[in-house]
Formats: structure tokens, C-alpha cells, sequence
């Protein structure tokens, strides 16, 4: 019987010491993006994008939770704005910033995860015309600190967060092409 215990013992080590290694070999970075063209000029878009407060309206992260407290700060849009919540186990809290705010083209975001887990990333947006339409790509990307690379071994995160895009730009799109 002890034999037997020191046998699944020395599997589960050996199991787990090939999961950690394994997660070893992942990314020292992640990017995750996805894009759609919306039929309307980039100028009809980026006003919902580079205004915080227009974010409900879209975003697939602000129904998640109804009762999530939010606070809005620095300017009112664009370069300066700042945006923070803080929410159920579904939208965590953290804080975002806008760096830089081209207008119609590009917007790059701070985007400082507090919980679940801590993270610090980048978000971007970018907006290019196509005859008469837009293509919008929303882009986060960042560093992969070994906590990350783990989960990625049991998670795939592109599919993850790359859900979550899809739903954003598909509302971003019916809002801008009604």
C-alpha cells in the first residue's frame, strides 16, 4: 500500500513539474485583436470610442455586472480621460487611461487590471476607411508574468478575450449603422 501511495506521489510531482515547465515555454508577451468593418465613416465611430462614458453603450464588459461602481476622471475625452470600476467576480476593477487619442484613426489605452488577478496591459483601437466603410481592430496587449503563462497552459486566452471583442465590435457596429 505505501508503495503504491509513493508511486501516484512521485506521478502527480512529475506532473506537475512538466506543467510548470511547459508553461515556461509560453510568450514573455500575449496580443490579443480582432477586427470588423462597420459601414459608416471612422468619424461616426471613434466619438463612442474616445469617450469613456459612451463605453455603456457597447462595451460587452458594462452589462456583466449591474450594480458595478464606475468614476470617470482627467479630461472629459480623449488623451487624459481616465475611467475606473469596480465590480462583481465577472468584471473584476482596475482603471484605464487614454495615452493618446489620434482622431479618427488610432486611440491606445493604459489598462491596469487590480482583481481578479493584477495585470497591466495595453489596449488599442484602430480605425481605417475602406471605400464606405471602416475597419475597426481593438488590440490588448502586454506582457505574460509566469502567473499568465500558467494559465495559458489550461486557458486559451485569444479565444477568451477574443470573444469579448467580437461581441463589442458586433454592438459597435449596430450602434454606428443604424
Amino acid at each position: 500500500m505505501l508503495k503504491a501511495i509513493a508511486i501516484i506521489a512521485i506521478v502527480l510531482a512529475v506532473g506537475i513539474a512538466a506543467i510548470l515547465v511547459f508553461a515556461l515555454t509560453k510568450p514573455d508577451t500575449f496580443r490579443v485583436e480582432r477586427s470588423l468593418a462597420m459601414k459608416a465613416p471612422a468619424g461616426a465611430i471613434y466619438p463612442l470610442v474616445v469617450d469613456f462614458h459612451r463605453w455603456t453603450g457597447w462595451s460587452p464588459y458594462e452589462n456583466r455586472d449591474p450594480a458595478m461602481k464606475r468614476s470617470f476622471g482627467g479630461t472629459e475625452q480623449g488623451k487624459g480621460a481616465t475611467y475606473a470600476w469596480d465590480g462583481n467576480n465577472n468584471v473584476g476593477a482596475g482603471h484605464m487611461e487614454i495615452l493618446e487619442a489620434s482622431t479618427p484613426s488610432k486611440l491606445r489605452i493604459k489598462l491596469d487590471f487590480e482583481r481578479p488577478f493584477e495585470g497591466h496591459n495595453t489596449a488599442e483601437f484602430t480605425f481605417v476607411p475602406q471605400g464606405d466603410a471602416t475597419l475597426v481592430t481593438w488590440a490588448m496587449y502586454g506582457p505574460a508574468p509566469f502567473i499568465s503563462k500558467l494559465m495559458q497552459v489550461f486557458i486559451n486566452m485569444d479565444n477568451m478575450i477574443g470573444k469579448d471583442f467580437e461581441t463589442g465590435l458586433a454592438s459597435l457596429k449596430k450602434l454606428t449603422e443604424r
